[in-house]
């Protein structure tokens, strides 16, 4: 981050290769023995993350399809990254265990976990495709009125 501001105050980015390269310059083992993925890749989703606001999105979102759904109805989310998860995890848990922090719109209604750890690809699926070595499934029902 030091790096980005003292380069921005000599002279604007021009162009996201600009911004690549500089990351890759000062992320330690940047150039050499790289890991599976450019290490700009991070900061550009961080980016994408806080200027489309996904994360409030996820969480506004997750509260509206947790109270629209109907007695018996499981919903499914597939986070691609542990912020996602996170969220989805501790909103699915607030749903199952209320508390004051819980939204109004969830409180009142019983739910029960279907998945107590996140489902992940299997080996095959990651060596197929190779994308899916991020995403972890979970799930959650809305129980049936007595």
């Amino acid at each position: 981050a030091r790096a980005i501001v003292e380069r921005r105050r000599q002279q604007p980015f021009r162009t996201t290769t600009e911004l690549a390269t500089l990351i890759e310059r000062v992320v330690p083992n940047g150039g050499k023995g790289r890991q599976r993925i450019h290490p700009a890749t991070r900061a550009f989703q961080a980016l994408r993350i806080a200027v489309n606001e996904e994360l409030d999105h996820l969480s506004d979102g997750l509260t509206a399809a947790l109270g629209r759904l109907r007695p018996g109805g499981v919903l499914c989310v597939i986070a691609f990254h542990s912020l996602e998860d996170r969220i989805v995890k501790h909103r699915f848990r607030a749903a199952v265990r209320p508390d004051d922090s819980t939204p109004q719109a969830l409180r009142g209604s019983a739910f029960e976990l279907l998945t107590k750890k996140p489902v992940t690809a299997s080996e095959n699926e990651t060596n197929d495709n190779p994308r899916s070595r991020s995403a972890k499934l979970r799930a959650i029902r809305r129980a049936l009125v007595p």
